[in-house]
């Protein structure tokens, strides 16, 4: 426990921390659930119902690095309560995007969300690990913290399912405002939280290195993140990973939702599954990560993720169980594969870099931007080919993941000094 620590409990910033982290998955998730609602009142092609993901990853782009700057120089609680303010004007400008009938509001709102979970991306695993007082306790909370992420990503999908109806014609920004609301409220009362709280700062620059940063007078390392191969072939693995993650919820959403025997609650449900897949997923993975090597889980998972898709393609759309399509159901099982792959992939690519560790995950949270960009290429193939035929955008994906773990995780960099 380090000094700043010692004595003192910071249970309440625990808490809202995994509340923060239910939000990431919650506001994420419900800009890919939304894609239903903007298909029917702003009538928008498979492709544009995807702007708002797109827009909300695009923001990752813009802000992954600037963010990284901003915690090291103003530190974890200044950050944490920028990011909770902007997310709940992000979240407001969404709700207002229904009542002004504006499709360009919705995209705007999304676009203003996206910083928002950059930032708390970035904040809260370091901030969550040095409150555990770093080691085991500290890499304990940063799973619960992943727990809390899988159900709030669980969450969103259904209620705005069920909250839309059993028709695609009934889809409005106003009736899935409930959601919208209830994410507001969590933003206000994790501000007035975090406010509160006594937050340690142990990585926030010291007035010295404030110093010495503006006089200039830090030379320059010739070398980065981006001089290790494997980590720049680990870099585009994960901007392809999250396009896969997200992808796969968000084209079936759009695709079963306006099927009349399935509708928009069915379908909402299922993708909850999808992301309860993933729950079950990241706790299998954390029960045989020291057995399994990360190389061998991200190559198994890539595969059967491969299977479960081209079942979904494959299987006839009217075979169901229940009312249940059984495309849909391989479709949520993925979900089981997609949970451990950005651990595996983060590991592998981040293996050898040493002190430049933290710079790659600044690179990193910039090239999440593929969870947007990825599922608007896939939706767009949709409009022209078939939402179930345009899987195969993320059949590549995924066999790059595959050549990932196979032959570019290898560092043939080993002569850049990192310590």
């Amino acid at each position: 426990m380090t000094k700043t620590t010692a004595g003192k409990s910071y249970t309440p910033a625990i808490a809202v921390c995994f509340a923060l982290f239910f939000m990431i998955a919650f506001v994420t998730n419900l800009a890919g659930s939304m894609g239903v609602v903007v298909t029917n009142q702003f009538g928008a092609s498979k492709a544009l119902s995807q702007l708002g993901t797109l827009a909300n990853f695009i923001a990752y782009a813009c802000m992954g690095i600037p963010a990284g700057i901003i915690l090291r120089r103003k530190g974890y609680k200044f950050t944490a309560l920028a990011a909770v303010i902007v997310g709940f004007i992000g979240v407001g400008i969404q709700f207002l995007s229904g009542y002004a009938e504006s499709f360009a509001v919705y995209v705007a709102g999304a676009f203003v969300a996206g910083f928002s979970m950059c930032m708390l991306n970035i904040v809260v695993n370091p901030m969550l690990n040095t409150l555990g007082g770093g080691g085991n306790k500290g890499n304990q909370l940063i799973q619960w913290g992943g727990s809390c992420n899988s159900i709030g990503g669980t969450i969103a999908p259904f209620l705005v399912g069920w909250l839309v109806g059993g028709s695609i014609q009934d889809a409005t920004v106003a009736k899935a405002a409930p959601v919208m609301i209830i994410a507001m409220v969590i933003f206000a009362i994790a501000f007035l939280v975090i406010m509160r709280t006594d937050i340690p700062e142990p990585h926030m620059e010291t007035p010295e290195e404030k110093a010495a940063r503006l006089a200039g007078g830090k030379a320059k390392d010739k070398h980065s993140p981006l001089s290790f191969r494997h980590f720049v072939l680990g870099a585009i693995a994960i901007f392809f990973y999250v396009g896969i993650e997200v992808g796969i919820p968000n084209t079936a959403n759009i695709h079963f939702s306006g099927l009349e025997w399935v509708g928009p609650a069915i379908a909402g449900t299922m993708i909850s599954a999808y992301w309860l897949s993933m729950l079950f997923g990241r706790i299998i993975g954390a029960s045989i990560g020291a057995k399994v090597s990360s190389k061998t889980m991200l190559l198994c998972t890539s595969a059967l993720a491969i299977v479960f898709i081209l079942a979904a393609m494959f299987i006839p759309e009217a075979a169901v169980i229940g009312k249940i399509p059984v495309s849909l159901i391989f479709l949520a099982l993925c979900g089981l594969c997609t949970s451990v792959m950005w651990g595996s992939i983060f590991n592998l690519s981040t293996e050898g870099l040493g002190k430049y560790t933290a710079a790659a995950s600044g690179i990193f949270m910039t090239l999440v931007c593929g969870g947007g960009i990825i599922p608007f290429v896939q939706n767009a193939l949709a409009d022209v080919i078939g939402s179930l035929q345009s899987y195969w955008v993320l059949i590549a994906c995924l066999a790059y993941l595959i050549f990932y773990a196979l032959a570019g995780s290898k560092n043939v960099n080993k002569d850049i000094p990192v310590e």
